[in-house]
């Protein structure tokens, strides 16, 4: 794994990529700091931070575009699949480089709240705080944007295909908004994520067994539980869909609070992506 990670990492500063990304997110992040804290006096880097999150739609999918997608499009994708090297590995090394360049971003930010500090008063648990949060984010779209770059050979696709879901997941709340928050609504509207959850793993399994009992046992304990207690999925859908919205969990740090909750979202959407990604190649790896 960590000859993986040597040669991702190096080929991002070998090439322009990794000093771009870096570079577009210290301005965005320096020209918000220089109006919201310098400018108008505000002592609260979190807020700055919480304001720039919109970066991630924009760098995100250019550092994880050609993760996996150039892999294939070269062909080199079947020496690292033939190698004794395990898949988890490889994807393992390849998130973790582009992690790392995301990760210098976050430690020279460490700079801006000493530089707060210096001229007055701010709270520096809160900042670095934020900037725990800030990075878990950058990570969690990171590995969504790696899980999209392993289904195609196209890096334009896998870049267009990661902003998409991006910006999908930023706007979830306004698309919660438009969904009735009735019981019957919130019902039928989770056994329709079921089925397409169901969908997705038979596509990823090739084992409709799986699939399918997986999809049917979700589907029965909705509806027993619906008919149990029908007034608990009432604006359930809506709510569930509001919390799939990553910068959302921002909020609670930009307002002073810790919340353990978006720290688990955060590693919880990792795992789930990094496994995604795993039986991706995997599925490749035994369909040669």
């Amino acid at each position: 794994m960590f000859a993986i990670y040597k040669r991702e990492l190096q080929s991002y500063f070998n090439s322009v990529i990794g000093y771009l990304v870096m570079a577009a997110m210290l301005l965005f992040i320096g020209i918000y700091y220089i109006f919201i804290n310098l400018t108008y006096g505000y002592a609260s880097f979190a807020s700055t931070l919480g304001s720039v999150n919109f970066i991630f739609i924009i760098v995100i999918p250019i550092l994880t575009m050609r993760s996996m997608s150039e892999e294939r499009k070269n062909r080199t994708d079947q020496l690292l699949l033939t190698s004794p090297v395990s898949v988890s590995s490889i994807v393992m090394g390849k998130y973790l480089s582009m992690v790392s360049v995301f990760g210098l971003v976050c430690v020279i930010s460490c700079v801006f709240p000493l530089l707060l500090k210096s001229m007055g008063s701010t709270k520096m648990l809160v900042s670095y705080s934020m900037l725990l949060a800030f990075f878990l984010f950058g990570c969690a779209a990171i590995a969504i944007g790696l899980f999209i770059s392993s289904l195609t050979e196209n890096q334009i696709l896998a870049c267009v295909g990661t902003v998409g879901v991006l910006l999908l997941l930023e706007l979830m709340q306004s698309v919660s908004s438009l969904i009735p928050d009735t019981a019957v609504g919130s019902f039928v509207g989770l056994i329709v994520i079921v089925l397409i959850a169901a969908y997705i793993i038979m596509c990823m399994t090739n084992n409709w067994i799986i699939a399918g009992t997986g999809g049917l046992i979700g589907c029965v304990i909705l509806t027993v539980l619906f008919f149990i207690k029908k007034s608990a999925f009432e604006g359930l859908l809506p709510d569930f869909l509001n919390s799939l919205c990553l910068s959302s969990h921002l909020d609670s740090f930009v307002n002073e609070i810790f919340d353990v909750t978006a720290i688990v979202f955060y590693l919880s959407v990792i795992a789930v992506f990094l496994f995604l990604t795993v039986q991706t190649v995997e599925k490749r790896r035994w369909s040669r």
